[in-house]
């Protein structure tokens, strides 16, 4: 059985285009901003410079995980790979909520036969914490969730927490939401998001092309 996960992105406000009075706010996803998935090649040229490779002390977890995916049949998308093998895109998604990568290990599914999940990005109080999911056959996408965690992969630095319930893999399911249909696409909208919030909350310079064109989408509350 194919789950479908519902279509919402969360983050955090973008002034008066998106108030959200929490850390983060979950907006649906067919009211976010369209993006060109013709532009998103896995190259991430919308960045610059992605960085020197990164030293293999840091990507033996990485060339670990790639040979876990690929034996379980789920390889890993290139886009994925290339953003955690250069030393300045890899760190490009440290946020101003507080969020860093944080790669698990390659965890299989609660909900598909086959399908499986990998962490790569959670926030410093773990509201928020997102994964590639993985399915035979298919090109990856991103999930994101608060409670799957709990459920899964406990990746949680000590054991002060209180376990939950036990959830059956449907009520699982409707704690996770589907939000982007590659890494790239993610990565450039979390990216991109992050660099508004910083200007529209703090201020100190003027928006640049991109930005104010991805703004521009979001017509001010009246």
């Amino acid at each position: 059985m194919t789950v479908e996960f519902p279509a919402v992105w969360a983050a955090s406000a973008l002034g008066e285009h998106r108030p959200c009075e929490d850390t983060y706010g979950r907006f649906p996803y067919s009211g976010v901003p369209s993006l060109d998935h013709l532009a998103f090649t896995g190259a991430f040229e919308w960045f610059g410079d992605l960085g020197e490779p990164v030293d293999d002390k840091f990507t033996a977890a990485l060339r670990e995980v790639e040979r876990a995916a690929a034996a379980a049949g789920v390889p890993l998308p290139a886009d994925f790979l290339t953003y955690q093998s250069r030393s300045r895109i890899r760190v490009a998604l440290d946020g101003v909520s507080c969020c860093w990568g944080d790669l698990s290990d390659l965890m299989p599914s609660p909900f598909e036969p086959g399908a499986h999940l990998l962490r790569f990005l959670r926030d410093q109080q773990d509201c928020v914490i997102w994964y590639l999911y993985l399915r035979p056959g298919q090109d990856a996408f991103v999930v994101h969730s608060h409670e799957l965690a709990y459920h899964l992969d406990h990746p949680f630095e000590d054991d002060s927490w209180e376990p939950l319930p036990e959830l059956s893999a449907e009520e699982l399911a409707a704690e996770v939401s589907w939000c982007a249909p590659s890494f790239e696409q993610f990565a450039y909208r979390f990216w991109i998001e992050n660099r508004l919030h910083e200007v529209l909350t703090d201020g100190g310079r003027d928006l640049e092309p991109a930005e104010r064109d991805y703004l521009d989408r979001y017509p001010p509350r009246r």
